[in-house]
C-alpha cells in the first residue's frame, strides 16, 4: 500500500502538487480519477466506469447499479463540489484507493473519503463516499437533490 499526502487535486492548485508518490506512480484508474476531477468533465467517466459499476452515497440507503446512474451522481457531485473540492490525502494499492477531500458547500464544512475499487480492465467497478459532519452531510444532500432534479415539479 503507498500512502501520498497533501494531494492539492483541487481547481485551486496545480495538478500532482505537493504528492509525496509521483502520479506515474499511481494506478492508472485513479490517475484517471484525478483528471476526471481537475477537469469536472464527466464525459471522461464513459471510459473509467465499469458497465456494472456500484455507487454508494452517503444519503442513499441502498446502492446506485449500472454505468448510468454512477455517472449522473458523480456528474452532480462534480458540479456540487468542483469549485471547492481539494484531496488531501490518499492511500492506494493494486486495486482500490481511499481518497480523503475536503470542500466548503456555501459556507459549510464537509470532510468525506471516496473509496475507489476497479477491475483488471481499470475501470471503477465501486465507489463508495463517506462524509462528515452531519451539517455537511445535510447541506449536500440539499445541493446534490437541486443539481439532480430530485423533488422539483
Amino acid at each position: 500500500m503507498v500512502l501520498a499526502v497533501g494531494i492539492g487535486l483541487g481547481l485551486d492548485g496545480p495538478a500532482g502538487a505537493g504528492l509525496s508518490s509521483p502520479m506515474p506512480d499511481q494506478p492508472a484508474p485513479l490517475r484517471r480519477w484525478h483528471a476526471v476531477v481537475e477537469s469536472r468533465d464527466p464525459a471522461l467517466l464513459d471510459d473509467l466506469l465499469a458497465d456494472d459499476v456500484t455507487f454508494r452515497s452517503p444519503a442513499v440507503f441502498a446502492p446506485q447499479q449500472g454505468k448510468a446512474l454512477t455517472t449522473g451522481y458523480l456528474r452532480a457531485a462534480l458540479a456540487v463540489l468542483g469549485p471547492t473540492l481539494r484531496y488531501v490525502s490518499q492511500w492506494h494499492d493494486h486495486a482500490s484507493a481511499a481518497l480523503e477531500f475536503e470542500a466548503d458547500l456555501d459556507g459549510t464544512y464537509l470532510q468525506g473519503v471516496d473509496i475507489l475499487r476497479w477491475n483488471e480492465e481499470g475501470k471503477l467497478v465501486s465507489f463508495t463516499v463517506m462524509v462528515r459532519p452531519t451539517r455537511g452531510l445535510r447541506k449536500l444532500t440539499e445541493l446534490m437533490a437541486a443539481e439532480l432534479g430530485i423533488g422539483q415539479a
